[in-house]
């Protein structure tokens, strides 16, 4: 195991209609005038919004709204945000949504108090400081409430970058599994995917000594294999969305990946396709993961693959051949994401086999490699993005 530090501050508010004290913990962690970022018009027609918008109200704090934040989260409206708050005298923004919105107030609450183009932020420059920002979560996906990170789109240009530092963890999260009941089958098993995809993501390294790190990560894995199909099948089982939720915040808050080297390819590969085609990240992640996965297995021993064949998807471990076990559990968790109604395919997601050279070169390797479980060149990644066509085997 690596030397690590670990910072995660955040104040978890978690359970049925705790969305009522939104008011109480904006005060409680000092703001007065409150920005509230959400996305399209379900908040609005669910009541939600006003139900958040009359607690912050209750607790006499000055509030300006701004929606339209869109899946994959546009550079455009973190501009419009940042303006906005300079005018009205923002001091905490609250993200009502799911990982767009949150990404959306991470990026305006940088933005604000910096003289610069917030841009320079997904470009390297680490950030120092940021106004507050709580959430009030509505998709159990991102993990986005509990992390330091923050997605954004470059309009301009279609780099899909991020940014990362402690001071971008929100200061607290209202966690209601209730407020996912509502959503479309399609995307709560997008979520799903991406919460399993923050897992493996942790999990494929080649840091040593990490046991109970694995043992964690394989728990998150276990509970989406278990209680995916039960969300699918009732949407309404508070049980099921209660776990789920939980899952997809210790998942991502980095606390099961402290001490080890972790992956992160996949995502940046997706992040490129959803970037050009605009796919949900869920699905873009099922299509790639899997692809991913499939590389890796002819090109290293084999044996991390085959202990998640073995102890997620209850594959028999093949000793003389661990990378046969490997190949069985990516079947299984192809399976997996075909019962719960993710694509498989470039076709599925709208993506041309033809822009395969464009995707290449949108992950800006040139001719050198990207780190991670298994290194990666322009050529790797050209491979991976065939096998996930269907042009490789």
């Amino acid at each position: 195991m690596n030397d690590f530090d670990f910072y995660s501050p955040t104040y978890f508010v978690f359970g049925r209609g705790r969305e009522a004290e939104a008011g109480t913990y904006v005060k409680k962690f000092g703001g007065s005038r409150v920005l509230v970022l959400y996305g399209g018009q379900s908040a609005k027609r669910s009541g939600l919004l006003d139900r958040v918008l009359a607690s912050l109200n209750g607790a006499g704090l000055h509030t300006a709204e701004l929606g339209g934040v869109k899946p994959n989260p546009r550079s455009g409206l973190v501009y419009e945000g940042i303006d906005l708050c300079r005018k009205e005298g923002i001091d905490f923004l609250l993200a009502v949504g799911g990982g767009s919105v949150i990404d959306t107030a991470k990026a305006i609450a940088i933005g604000v108090p910096y003289e610069g183009d917030f841009w320079d932020f997904f470009s390297g420059k680490v950030p120092e400081k940021a106004l507050p920002v709580g959430t009030v979560l509505t998709i159990a996906a991102s993990g986005s409430e509990g992390s330091p990170d923050s997605i954004i789109t470059n309009e301009k240009t279609l780099d899909k970058n991020s940014a990362e530092a402690d001071c971008l963890r929100p200061c607290f999260s209202i966690l209601d599994p209730a407020l996912t009941e509502s959503l479309p089958p399609y995307q709560t098993a997008c979520g799903v995917t991406d919460i399993m995809a923050h897992a493996f993501e942790r999990y494929f390294t080649n840091t040593e000594d990490v046991e109970v790190t694995d043992r964690l990560l394989e728990g998150v894995l276990l509970t989406m294999l278990h209680e995916g199909p039960r969300v699918m099948a009732d949407p309404h089982d508070y049980g099921a969305r209660a776990n789920i939720m939980w899952a997809g915040m210790v998942c991502h808050n980095d606390m099961m990946g402290v001490g080890r080297k972790q992956d992160w390819n996949s995502h940046h590969l997706e992040h490129v396709l959803s970037a050009l085609y605009d796919c949900a990240h869920g699905a873009g992640l099922a299509v790639i993961m899997p692809a991913w996965m499939r590389y890796c297995a002819d090109h290293h021993d084999g044996l991390r693959m085959a202990q998640m064949a073995v102890r997620v998807f209850g594959c028999q471990m093949d000793f003389a051949d661990p990378r046969r076990t490997a190949l069985e559990g990516i079947a299984a968790f192809r399976a997996f994401l075909k019962s719960m109604g993710m694509p498989l395919t470039f076709a599925e997601i709208g993506a041309d086999p033809a822009d395969i050279p464009k995707l290449v070169e949108m992950n800006h390797v040139g001719g050198g490699v990207t780190g991670g479980y298994v290194g990666l060149t322009s050529d790797a990644i050209r491979e991976i993005y065939e096998i996930a066509a269907g042009l490789r085997d």
